[in-house]
């Protein structure tokens, strides 16, 4: 639920509903009147006390005089004086006790309640200073393991997650505003050249509008693989009824298929076939059908966009226990090992960030294949190219995958 913001926009109007003494002054009044409750039994117990004890002194015969404080008092009488005068002893003197018992406990309480709840002011404080430019504030609170102190260290932990989700919101949205304005610039630039050319004529309109073809169908291309990209990562996915068995074998054959002109331009050559560490028949997981086949194809055609004419692509399918694994694997540009985790962050490409393509298809593979429970991992290829390899969690099939080399 929306929290409401005020008229200036700067706290909730939640806070200005709330209405009484804070924490530590109810945790001091509570204190302060436990003390008070168990020094006004105490101070009971003890004028009752005293009374008793009067009550019961040995009596003198009756009629016998006893002077009290100057006063002839019968015999009689004594027990019930003596009595009074202790109890009003007791009275006097256990008030003032009682006086300063109460302010005592009303002090200590609110010192202590101070010291305990300072994290809490703590964090409280550290919260209104933070913003979108100063999420790099931390607690960092010293002293004993207790509730408060869990409490301090799981408020930096959220910060820390709030800041690296922050900083990569903040690179995503560079990056994006980078890559479409490389097309929104070619459409301008297309655009204002022909209008001041007065001689264009229907050849130089063509020309053209092939050109802002292809800028609309690159910007088109990333404006998809974004959406896609901010709804995989956005949400925790759970299986459905939509969900259905998936080989990653066949999938690969389409890929390869889609992209055979391509593959046959460039001369590449291409083989596909079972993973040699596979122990198990299948490479059939299940999931969504539609984000699963475009993880094999956004591999295939990394693999075939960032090779090198004459080159290599290598694809290998295969279960190993309750997991099946796929290996795309292809020549390439030599790549530095640091670098290769990189390639998953959205714009990457290759060795650098030149290239065809969005640059979102491995950051679209990882964040699929999280989805789904896997784990995906990259690696150079000695003298060139890289290897991704894609673990999901399988469902057995009855057939054996067998090896095939696609000619070219």
């Amino acid at each position: 639920m929306l929290r409401r913001e005020d008229r200036t926009g700067s706290r909730p109007a939640r806070a200005r509903r709330r209405r009484g003494p804070g924490l530590r002054v109810r945790l001091t009044l509570l204190a302060t009147g436990l003390v008070a409750a168990v020094s006004a039994v105490l101070l009971w117990l003890g004028w009752m006390l005293v009374g008793e004890v009067a009550a019961s002194l040995p009596t003198l015969p009756p009629g016998t005089p006893v002077l009290v404080d100057g006063v002839s008092v019968p015999a009689g009488e004594i027990a019930a004086a003596l009595g009074h005068s202790a109890r009003s002893e007791v009275l006097q003197v256990g008030s003032v006790a009682f006086a300063f018992v109460v302010l005592a406990a009303a002090l200590v309480s609110w010192v202590l309640t101070g010291h305990v709840l300072q994290p809490v002011h703590d964090v409280t404080a550290t919260a209104r200073r933070l913003s979108a430019e100063s999420l790099d504030a931390r607690i960092d609170l010293e002293g004993p393991r207790d509730e408060v102190a869990e409490l301090a260290d799981t408020f930096d932990e959220m910060l820390d997650r709030l800041q690296a989700a922050f900083d990569a919101q903040r690179r995503f949205v560079a990056n994006a505003s980078h890559e479409l304005r490389t097309p929104l610039a070619v459409l301008r630039t297309e655009i204002d050249v022909t209008l001041a050319d007065p001689d264009a004529d229907v050849d130089e309109l063509r020309r053209m509008a092939g050109v802002l073809r292809d800028a609309t169908k690159r910007a088109e291309g990333l404006v998809d693989g974004l959406l896609l990209l901010a709804r995989t990562e956005a949400a925790e996915r759970r299986a459905s009824d939509g969900d259905e068995p998936v080989d990653l074998d066949l999938a690969a054959r389409g890929a390869l298929d889609a992209v055979r002109a391509e593959v046959e331009a460039r001369r590449l050559s291409v083989e596909i076939g079972p993973d040699d560490g596979s122990v198990g028949p299948g490479a059939v997981v299940v999931g969504d059908a539609a984000l699963l086949e475009r993880v094999v194809g956004n591999l295939v055609e990394n693999a075939v966009r960032h090779n090198v004419d004459g080159g290599w692509i290598t694809v290998r399918t295969g279960s190993a226990e309750d997991r099946v694994e796929l290996v795309v694997a292809s020549s390439g540009p030599v790549l530095d090992p640091a670098r290769v985790p990189a390639l998953f962050e959205p714009f990457r490409r290759g060795a650098d960030r030149v290239g065809p393509g969005s640059g979102l298809g491995l950051s679209i593979v990882r964040a699929v294949v999280r989805a789904h429970g896997g784990t995906v991992t990259a690696e150079p290829v000695e003298g060139g190219g890289l290897a991704v390899r894609v673990g999901l969690p399988g469902q057995v099939s009855g057939s054996l995958n067998t090896g095939v080399t696609v000619p070219t």
